[in-house]
């Protein structure tokens, strides 16, 4: 007996075109375009994900140093006596510190450093 699977496979498109929505011409009215493009959107979204955490921690090493650098040390130096004196501030922290209080992030450098 033949299956034609009715409203399943039609509810399958509909999932697929409406995840499809916004993109540019037959991309999101044709079926089979757009489900290769949700798989390269979907492969994207996976890859970004990893990369915003390597893109923000670069981020926050380059203000640190920038910061460390206006106090007279390099950012290499710092993290190394940040380690030392035992103090466990991350990388987020730090840089959060250094653009929005210059002034106790100039403290903590000078406390670090006199260790």
């Amino acid at each position: 007996m033949r299956v034609k699977r009715g409203f399943k496979a039609r509810r399958r498109r509909k999932k697929v075109l409406k995840r499809a929505s916004g993109y540019y011409s037959a991309n999101s009215r044709c079926f089979t375009v757009a489900i290769e493009k949700n798989d390269r959107a979907l492969a994207y979204a996976y890859r970004d994900r990893k990369q915003r955490k390597r893109e923000f921690r670069k981020l926050w090493t380059q203000r640190i140093n920038a910061a460390a650098r206006l106090n007279g040390t390099t950012y290499s130096q710092f993290m190394g006596a940040l380690k030392k004196s035992g103090i466990a501030l991350d990388r987020k922290t730090l840089a959060d510190l250094a653009v929005k209080d210059a002034q106790g992030f100039s403290s903590l450098v000078q406390q670090v450093m006199s260790h």
